[in-house]
């Protein structure tokens, strides 16, 4: 009787551990809370206060400027998400620890407050997030190429990474000890047999481990793990050719955005003056800044010239022209016009600039790939109402269910945005 056949099955099919490996690296799981509720009624209405409130800074299933939200209700309490995203600036305030993580986290960002939503809208928002889309993320991996970008290019988000290798490696390890007691209990089994000398001899073999590193299937996996990271790696790096979101240059002179277009409520319109009128909106001139600073010449009522006003005054007398560096840029190939978007289609500067009212200095909020621009004209209402300009569109789309959105005045042809 041989029994080399069976045993070798056992200890020796590292193809199948590979496998298992592989099928197991695809695996996401996410747990909620089983008090946040997932009727669809919920989670369409979730999706809306979504889409109005969240959507410019997050995604449920990836990395973006705030965090991957889906399973916030399992990682957190309830009343704990309620409150971060009702005033996460008062949770911070208040010490709260893991409130202050993620503050650090996301380079010192922190979330406009909502106070304004109603515990019913909150609760139809966590059941969007805990429940909706969850197919359109499981089919493309959360969008497209533009997204992709956006999210710097991983269909995993980072936090889960870590956390997802980690079990990944405790359950092969498990399932190694498992196989090595099932070979100790065989083995001794076997010996209690009366064997053939030379079945005795296969069974009570030393493991060499110098054969397995040799052996063609422990390289090809290595080699298949090893190509398989680099190209990873190198498309991640592709991806994030051209994506400056985030950058935060230093200025010549140390302007507060919260200061003025937050504490003293100041239009973006009165400094950036052809932001309605015209495709660019305009870097303020030193003039713009002396229509104040003539006789405001420090901050919080402080005596003497502070040294930063002091820079426009040098300007203006030197006749130099402040040197501002610019955060936004587009690629040549990209046509954008702000009058269109601001007084035609009535957009607000955060929604593409970020809460620019709470920025003591700029940065560059959005990701402004080509997939951000497209999926907002998916997305985005057309404002027709009052609008001459829009009538004979809303009447020959007045057939539709749907309401009328930018896509449905060419807002995805290529000529668009490259001509």
């Amino acid at each position: 009787m041989s029994i080399k056949r069976s045993l070798l099955s056992v200890p020796l099919r590292l193809s199948t551990l590979a496998l298992m490996f592989f099928l197991m690296l695809g695996a996401q799981a996410f747990a909620a809370n089983p008090d946040v509720s997932d009727s669809e009624e919920a989670i369409s209405a979730g999706k809306s206060v979504f889409s109005a409130n969240c959507k410019s800074c997050h995604k449920l299933d990836q990395k973006y400027t705030g965090p991957a939200l889906r399973g916030v209700t399992d990682r957190r309490s309830i009343e704990w998400a309620k409150s971060f995203i009702k005033n996460s600036q008062a949770l911070i305030a208040s010490g709260d620890a893991q409130a202050n993580a993620l503050y650090k986290e996301f380079n010192n960002l922190a979330m406009p407050a909502h106070e304004f939503l109603s515990d019913t809208e909150l609760d139809n928002l966590l059941s969007y997030i805990e429940y909706g889309d969850k197919e359109a993320a499981v089919v493309d991996g959360g969008g497209d190429a533009g997204t992709a970008q956006a999210a710097g290019g991983s269909g995993v988000p980072s936090e889960y990474l870590t956390i997802i290798l980690a079990v990944l490696v405790v359950v092969l390890l498990l399932i190694l000890i498992v196989l090595g007691l099932i070979i100790s209990v065989l083995t001794k089994y076997l010996n209690s047999q009366k064997l053939e000398e030379e079945d005795s001899e296969f069974i009570n073999q030393k493991f060499d481990v110098k054969k397995v590193l040799r052996s063609d299937a422990f390289v090809v996996i290595v080699t298949a793990l090893v190509i398989a990271l680099v190209a990873k790696t190198a498309i991640d790096g592709l991806y994030t050719i051209g994506v400056q979101q985030g950058y935060q240059p230093k200025q010549p002179i140390a302007f507060s955005h919260q200061l003025h277009a937050g504490q003293y409520e100041i239009e973006c319109q009165y400094c950036h003056t052809g932001v309605e009128i015209g495709k660019s909106a305009n870097i303020p001139s030193a003039n713009i800044c002396m229509n104040c600073h003539t006789h405001i010449q420090n901050v919080g009522g402080k005596e003497g010239i502070s040294t930063e006003i002091q820079k426009i005054y040098n300007a203006v007398d030197n006749n130099q022209p402040i040197e501002w560096v610019r955060i936004h840029n587009l690629p040549d190939l990209a046509y954008f016009n702000h009058s269109q978007h601001v007084a035609v289609g009535g957009l607000e500067c955060q929604t593409c600039h970020g809460p620019i009212e709470e920025m003591e200095v700029v940065y560059q909020h959005s990701s402004l790939t080509m997939g951000w621009c497209i999926d907002c004209h998916r997305q985005t209402d057309i404002k027709s109402a009052g609008n001459e300009y829009y009538d004979k569109l809303v009447q020959l789309h007045s057939d539709s269910k749907n309401s009328l959105k930018v896509k449905d005045i060419g807002g995805l042809e290529c000529a668009k945005c490259h001509y």
